[in-house]
């Protein structure tokens, strides 16, 4: 296993990182924190130019049909400018489900489209009492002529006020293998019977929906996968993003250990920078520990989804997840301590990162979730 960068690689994370630090400052991050909205078509116009919107999709669909690193070297940049917007739930949620489970008409249809820009997707998985189980599927889809009937609530759907249509996740049937019967479902977001409404999240940079399904009609065309057994492909769909997540929540660690480190320096007590006392020069290499660890994890997870088995993929991703996201926790609350009360005020971008850390520690099974899973994958 060779998981070192490439050159093109290198490349991808030097020109997102020039790309972010000039269109998405912290201010843009801060702005869209209280717009309903939470992103602006420039923003989302120029990224498309960028061609990130094309990295995953395959060629033969108008994308580049890059690996997971690829994308991942874009993701830590926006972890690390704290980019809000719909480019997660579109092209890690959507367009993967799409891409591991939808028919060659239902590519065509939704893959350009993405690629080009003209088209944001999400997913709807969780459920009210569902937790952190991503299996926790209760939500019916009833046969009905040559289509199906959906009823019920989807909770923390990302994106969805501002996305045109939703991979919906409910159940066709019942019986002891709680994996059998989950059905994938295209479903547009302006079709009769769906409502969404804004749930209030401690993180605005990235808003959750409430979407709500009532008698919503889907034809057999909008079924994707086969009938009954759709756990399977989202499962690999929701490997690649959880390590997506991941990807963001390196570069978020990165950057508020580089705060910590920056304000360490200059902030004087007792005459020395607080950067010479033995507590903040621990805490700041813990910082380090944790944030190099969480890259190395990162860049074996993302390489194991294009190149490992598919125990090794599903493993990876698990232990990235229960890993990154809590050691990003991690930093930016180490982060905070060194920075005293100036880290507690508005006026101070450290809070922000907490906030996302926290967020992403909880989104797409939290790290007990995850733990669990990976001593079921090792114990066989």
């Amino acid at each position: 296993m060779d998981i070192r960068l490439n050159n093109v690689q290198i490349d991808i994370a030097k020109e997102a990182r020039r790309f972010l630090d000039k269109e998405c400052p912290t201010d843009y991050a801060r702005d869209m924190f209280e717009d309903e909205r939470g992103f602006t078509d420039d923003i989302w116009a120029k990224m498309t130019e960028m061609d990130w919107l094309r990295v995953r999709i395959p060629e033969s669909y108008g994308g580049m049909g890059m690996d997971q690193m690829d994308l991942s070297m874009v993701l830590e940049e926006m972890g690390r400018a704290l980019l809000p917007g719909p480019f997660f739930s579109t092209v890690l949620l959507a367009a993967e489900a799409i891409m591991e489970a939808g028919t060659d008409s239902q590519k065509e249809r939704y893959l350009p489209g993405i690629a080009g820009g003209d088209l944001r997707g999400t997913l709807a998985l969780h459920e009210p009492d569902g937790g952190a189980d991503l299996g926790y599927i209760k939500m019916k889809a009833s046969a009905d002529g040559d289509g199906f009937v959906l009823n019920g609530t989807k909770l923390f759907v990302p994106d969805a006020h501002v996305a045109d249509f939703v991979v919906c996740t409910a159940r066709t049937a019942a019986g002891d293998d709680l994996a059998y019967g989950i059905t994938l479902f295209l479903v547009d977001l302006s079709a009769d019977g769906v409502s969404v409404s804004l749930l209030p999240t401690m993180d605005g940079t990235r808003k959750l929906c409430a979407v709500q399904f009532k008698d919503v009609r889907v034809s057999s065309q909008g079924l994707i996968g086969e009938l009954h057994r759709g756990w399977a492909p989202l499962s690999r769909a929701l490997q690649r993003a959880q390590v997506g997540l991941c990807a963001e929540c390196v570069g978020g660690a990165q950057r508020a250990m580089e705060i910590a480190a920056e304000y360490a320096k200059i902030r004087i007590q007792f005459d020395q920078p607080i950067g010479a006392f033995q507590a903040i020069k621990h805490r700041c290499a813990q910082m380090y520990v944790e944030v190099e660890s969480s890259r190395s994890i990162l860049y074996w997870a993302a390489w194991a989804q294009d190149y490992g088995s598919p125990e090794e993929a599903a493993l990876a991703a698990s232990v990235a997840k229960a890993y990154c996201s809590e050691a990003y926790t991690h930093v930016a609350s180490g982060a905070i301590q060194v920075l005293g009360g100036t880290g507690f005020s508005w006026e101070n971008d450290i809070h922000l990162f907490l906030k996302r850390a926290k967020a992403n520690e909880q989104a797409l099974g939290d790290p007990v979730y995850h733990r669990e899973r990976v001593f079921q994958l090792v114990a066989g």
